[in-house]
């Protein structure tokens, strides 16, 4: 196996921010590329790109996936990860964003940062000299959504035509499910109550594109003969003291075993983790024979792998 990127696709030194950055044919190099590591990983056989290689892992938002899935998966490819939390770095005490890009780029060969703010990512890249991976911010969620990708690709066999319904907060992972099933050619639904609705310019940015995105409120509309049915939890973090609130106005907005008899025979059941059994989606459903939370949530690994390998 090697990294060989086809015509048109040249990924070394890139950022990776959001989806809508990457061109089809660069997202399907990374869903393959992503399929051949997890092969190679299954079978046992070495694939050191990076060695010698470091990744710096900032963390503002604790995570299980995200660190375990970025920290297995550079030592995988070779390399090495640093932890570091606000507490290690001098941004907890002031020190700039661009000084600390410019600081860290002499020592490592690439950065991930799971914070708040997108636009401090997006200050972070800019002064960068190595590649920045975006592990997560309160606006998009693209590591999760290349895995999401991949997993669709794994079950159906394809991405184009496939029909997704999102149903829950308008959160960053349904922006970036915009961003991934748009640019791919799918239908996306998203199904949220009034005045949770996904980042309004993500939505228009996306229909510009052509894309196919629908908006309702309507949970039936939405799950109707869809192949994905796809949910996240109605509270992300940082938005605990909503917790009594959202409850109240995401009851209706609940995959359960109705909602999964609308979506065709075949459907596979999504959710990025963790989950909040009997709220956003019931055991029975998540714990059935059509969920593939748990292959999902182990393509995080195989995804970022294809990220590093291909940007580092």
């Amino acid at each position: 196996m090697s990294l060989f990127q086809p015509t048109g696709v040249e990924l070394r030194g890139k950022d990776f921010l959001s989806l809508s950055d990457f061109s089809p044919a660069e997202i399907d190099y990374l869903i393959n590329l992503a399929m051949e590591l997890k092969d190679l990983q299954r079978k046992g056989e070495p694939h050191h790109f990076l060695r010698g290689k470091v990744l710096a892992m900032i963390f503002e938002k604790n995570s299980t996936r995200t660190r375990v899935s970025f920290e297995t998966g550079i030592y995988q490819l070779g390399g090495q990860g640093l932890f570091l939390s606000s507490r290690d770095l001098q941004l907890g005490r002031g020190e700039t964003i661009y000084d600390t890009a410019r600081v860290l780029s002499r020592y490592v060969q690439g950065i991930m940062i799971r914070t708040f703010s997108h636009e401090q990512v997006e200050e972070l890249a800019e002064a960068a000299d190595v590649p920045v991976i975006n592990g997560l911010t309160d606006l998009l969620h693209p590591c999760q959504v290349l895995a999401d990708l991949m997993t669709i690709k794994e079950k159906k066999g394809r991405l184009e035509g496939i029909k997704v319904a999102y149903i829950g907060d308008g959160n960053n992972v349904a922006n970036s499910l915009i961003n991934g099933c748009t640019k791919m050619n799918m239908e996306i639904r998203v199904a949220t109550p009034l005045g949770y609705e996904p980042d309004a310019n993500v939505v228009e940015a996306a229909k510009e594109n052509a894309g196919n995105v629908i908006l309702t409120q309507d949970v039936e509309e939405a799950a109707k003969g869809v192949d994905v049915l796809y949910t996240d939890v109605w509270a992300s973090m940082g938005q605990e003291e909503e917790q009594a609130e959202r409850q109240k106005a995401f009851a209706e907005y609940q995959i359960n075993s109705n909602v999964l008899s609308l979506a065709k025979k075949d459907a596979i059941v999504m959710h990025c983790l963790p989950a909040h059994r009997g709220e956003e989606i019931t055991a029975e459903v998540i714990d059935g024979p059509q969920s593939v939370v748990f292959d999902e949530a182990e393509n995080r690994l195989h995804a970022q792998k294809a990220i590093m390998a291909s940007i580092m």
